[in-house]
């Protein structure tokens, strides 16, 4: 039996200003064997907590319970992209859609949420960034049709013509990966 129920739980995780509280709930949470990414979502969402607080939490849950990292990961990319992105340039969120990538490179979704960051205004996240991270997601997703739009239109960005075309044609094939 834990030292916070369920509900203690959720309203520290929501509303709590105080780290050590935070914290202490985290850690009865984690030694409960708590997998609910619902719970933990409350957590990422605190105001209160700053961006390595989050990104603390968030890696040692992954690490903890490696059955929800992806779903960890990709949570934490939005929150980082809604909430840190004009602080830090959408620097987290990236890191944190690879981080999923990783975990689940044969799923599309950690590419193409990557490339919906991108402020063509700022130029940020860096295009040669996504462009790669892209790329390598070709290699690992089962259909990059949509991989292969999105990186000629990164390409058309860029004011490269000849790799957008490329990639157009690719997306309007369809199907399979291709290596550089």
């Amino acid at each position: 039996m834990g030292k916070f129920s369920l509900e203690e739980l959720r309203t520290i995780f929501s509303s709590s200003t105080e780290f050590n509280e935070i914290f202490d709930a985290f850690q009865d949470a984690l030694a409960q064997q708590i997998k609910d990414i619902e719970l933990y979502r409350l957590l990422f969402w605190n105001d209160f907590l700053s961006a390595d607080e989050i990104s603390f939490f968030g890696n040692k849950l992954a690490e903890e319970f490696p059955e929800i990292a992806y779903d960890v990961f990709m949570w934490l990319a939005n929150v980082f992209e809604t909430i840190y992105s004009s602080q830090d340039n959408y620097e987290h969120a990236i890191i944190y859609y690879q981080k999923a990538a990783s975990v689940r490179p044969n799923d599309p979704d950690p590419y193409l949420d990557a490339a919906d960051c991108y402020d063509p205004d700022l130029n940020i996240p860096p295009l040669d960034l996504l462009i790669a991270f892209l790329k390598e997601g070709t290699l690992h997703v089962p259909d990059p049709t949509k991989l292969y739009a999105r990186l000629g239109h990164l390409y058309e960005l860029a004011g490269n013509e000849d790799e957008s075309l490329r990639y157009r044609r690719l997306a309007q094939q369809g199907g399979t990966s291709v290596s550089e």
